[in-house]
């Protein structure tokens, strides 16, 4: 067994220990109180969930294990050379809950580095798609191809231990984290690039060899890989793709199919679908203008028109956060170290000065500012990466990193089968006429 294979079992024994005694001693202890309304809306806001890698505070923004994003940048590993934080240092932390020295992450990608092999038959089950397939579409395609590797659904069908559990989970996590930048970068290359494909280089971190396999050589794109990686990786349990993850996964289902069901909910327009609408809509934005930098009244002016036809300011406004969010920030800083004069970039800073004001005047919206997708779209295209519709991918590919952590730590710490209650609207009209009684604990 590998030493963070071990101090991942030695963390989850000590954690699972603590786990048994809060529900014996405090099981029966409520932690919220439900509304008609938030049964109706999405259950917006209800705490049914324990993921331990990450925490969403709506004025705070994210942490990761305690670490905030500026936090992270300055305290995880760096590649050599390099000033942004390696993906590998954050899944360590997200694993472990511990920051890990440059031993611990030198060895994690030596690791993802040599399970890194795709089988002929995943790039098979693209080939079959026909080209104009969207991305996300090929990608879970090639997520549940893989499926045929994961050693969790063999050693379950084989019989094992419900103990053993998160042993194979974990095994099936590294593989699966291993070989998703080579399966996005050979679905990039396919759709885009007449199929010439770039074989991976050894010698790079997990980052940068997803750059590198993407077709870009530029160190700035390799930085600006490993930050996007690292914010995109997390944001609590309750968002689709990391529930969705969880939710599967709380049925036994392997890595790869939890990992396939949870990207299928990252491809909504209404999750990672968005940061491709967003770069759409300032293109769109600039050419309706007539081009270059628009004025601050010329923005204002376009996003009461978006507003007035009954759309949405695309990258603004998050579920949770009452704050901009931290990602935005952390990329807004990239961009004025490495690019400050990339007109789409200030663009998006104008935006950013003009769009909370009108929002907030509108007197309805919670959160008037940017979320992370109001910035990735800029970066992206400034070092040609302009296919709009492999961004989401890009995201699949980071979000890896945190659900699959967290599936980790759900085998094992023996989480149930999640099964909440539903009722009728039926039920529900005769609960607000006091006629049936609140649901029995």
């Amino acid at each position: 067994m590998s030493y963070i294979k071990e101090k991942f079992k030695a963390k989850a024994d000590e954690l699972g220990a603590e786990v048994k005694d809060l529900l014996k001693n405090h099981g029966t202890k409520k932690v919220d109180d439900v509304t008609v309304a938030q049964v109706y809306q999405g259950m917006r806001g209800i705490t049914g969930l324990v993921t331990e890698t990450s925490l969403l505070d709506a004025n705070e923004g994210i942490r990761f294990r305690g670490y905030s994003i500026p936090e992270l940048r300055e305290h995880l590993p760096k590649a050599p050379g390099g000033a942004e934080p390696l993906p590998e240092g954050l899944f360590y932390l997200m694993l472990i809950g511990e920051l890990p020295t440059e031993a611990d992450v030198q060895n994690l990608s030596s690791v993802l580095g040599r399970r890194s092999h795709v089988p002929n038959h995943v790039f098979d089950a693209i080939e079959s798609l026909p080209v104009s397939t969207h991305p996300m579409t090929m990608f879970t395609v090639a997520v549940m191809a893989l499926q045929t590797e994961s050693v969790f659904a063999k050693a379950y069908a084989d019989g094992m231990n419900k103990k053993d559990y998160w042993s194979y989970m974990y095994e099936d996590t590294l593989n699966l984290i291993a070989r998703l930048p080579r399966v996005a970068a050979y679905i990039y290359r396919r759709k885009y690039k007449e199929g010439k494909h770039i074989q991976p280089d050894g010698m790079l971190d997990w980052a940068a060899n997803f750059a590198h396999m993407l077709g870009y050589s530029d160190d700035g794109f390799k930085e600006l890989m490993r930050l996007y990686m690292v914010i995109h990786a997390d944001h609590e349990g309750g968002n689709v793709s990391a529930h969705t993850t969880h939710l599967v996964g709380s049925a036994l289902s392997d890595a790869y199919l939890s990992f396939a069901a949870g990207m299928n909910g990252l491809a909504g327009p209404l999750h990672g679908l968005a940061n491709q609408e967003v770069i759409k809509w300032i293109l769109s934005m600039r050419e309706e203008l007539g081009g270059g930098v628009p004025t601050k009244e010329q923005i204002a002016a376009y996003v009461k028109k978006t507003l007035a036809d009954g759309k949405v300011v695309p990258g603004y406004g998050h579920a949770v956060l009452r704050k901009t969010d931290p990602r935005f920030t952390a990329q807004m800083e990239f961009a004025k170290k490495h690019l400050p004069e990339d007109e789409l970039v200030r663009i998006v800073w104008a935006i950013y000065d003009t769009v909370p004001t009108i929002l907030q005047d509108l007197g309805k919206v919670k959160n008037p500012w940017p979320n992370v997708d109001a910035h990735s779209g800029a970066l992206l295209v400034h070092y040609g990466l302009v296919e709009y519709e492999f961004y989401t991918v890009l995201f699949g590919v980071s979000r890896a990193l945190g659900v699959l952590a967290s599936l980790c730590w759900d085998r094992a710490l023996n989480l149930s089968l999640e099964r909440p209650k539903s009722v009728t609207s039926e039920w529900m009209k005769l609960f607000v006429e006091g006629k049936v009684e609140a649901i029995a604990e």
